[in-house]
């Protein structure tokens, strides 16, 4: 199956407010390994950016003046996730932005997503197998011992990479390291770059073993030997460790 892990970034939410998506990150899975296929597009939304939206994400009105629109990159990037598996962690955020951006063009058909991609939600998946605990990609990260130490802002490409690892990771797979970030465009005009994830390292201490001291095992053999006593019967551990008598069959 060909898997696309997406992100966006916005100008704010909800999306019934008018606010428009201004960032689209994708690497593409398949075999359960990052092809190193990307799909990464900073868009000019045509109105202005909240200042908390800024704060998350660091995407200024000024660095988004000269970017293409949505309608400019719609073709391609329906291409590029056209009969995909879309893995989205909060997927009712992102889905409902990009069909929003599709109906603004008058593109019903590709406004259902759903009828072009599956969707699988790995916010739904983190909170059904974590109940009662923080499951934001932050977390994730640090449940499942995935390197986002270079996230100091949210990004699509970069987080798109991440989530896709923590996906592998959280689902039981492999991941190939060889990213999408890698040969991704220079100008990003001195925003954060999507870098290969590193994994941490597993850390584990020595194993520290306790053995019984000779007074222990006295005190513990007086209490087996109590216990049989009182059963009126060999306990059925020590009956395990007895070795099996074997009869001669007669000739």
């Amino acid at each position: 199956m060909r898997s696309v892990v997406l992100d966006t970034e916005t100008t704010g939410m909800p999306v019934t407010d008018g606010h428009r998506i201004i960032e689209i990150g994708c690497v593409e899975v398949i075999g359960r390994r990052l092809t190193g296929r990307h799909y990464h597009v900073y868009l000019q939304p045509d109105r202005e950016v909240d200042e908390g939206a800024i704060a998350v994400h660091g995407i200024t009105n000024e660095f988004l003046t000269d970017k293409p629109r949505f309608r400019d990159v719609a073709d391609e990037f329906f291409e590029f996730i056209k009969g995909a598996q879309l893995i989205i962690h909060n997927a009712a955020f992102d889905v409902g932005f990009i069909s929003n951006e599709f109906a603004l063009l008058g593109q019903q058909d590709r406004a259902e997503l759903s009828d072009h991609c599956s969707i699988l939600d790995t916010l739904m998946m983190a909170r059904e197998r974590h109940p009662g605990q923080r499951n934001s990609l932050d977390a994730l990260c640090k449940r499942y011992g995935v390197d986002n130490s270079g996230r100091d802002l949210h990004g699509a490409l970069l987080d798109a990479e991440i989530l896709a690892d923590v996906y592998l990771t959280m689902t039981g797979g492999q991941t190939n390291l060889s990213l999408a970030g890698e040969g991704a465009d220079a100008e990003h005009g001195g925003r954060q770059q999507a870098t290969p994830i590193r994994r941490l390292p597993a850390e584990r201490p020595a194993t520290l073993v306790i053995r019984a001291s000779a007074e222990e095992i006295a005190a513990h053999t007086a209490r087996m030997q109590a216990i049989e006593k009182a059963a009126g019967a060999t306990p059925l551990w020590v009956q395990l460790e007895q070795p099996v008598k074997v009869e001669a069959e007669p000739a």
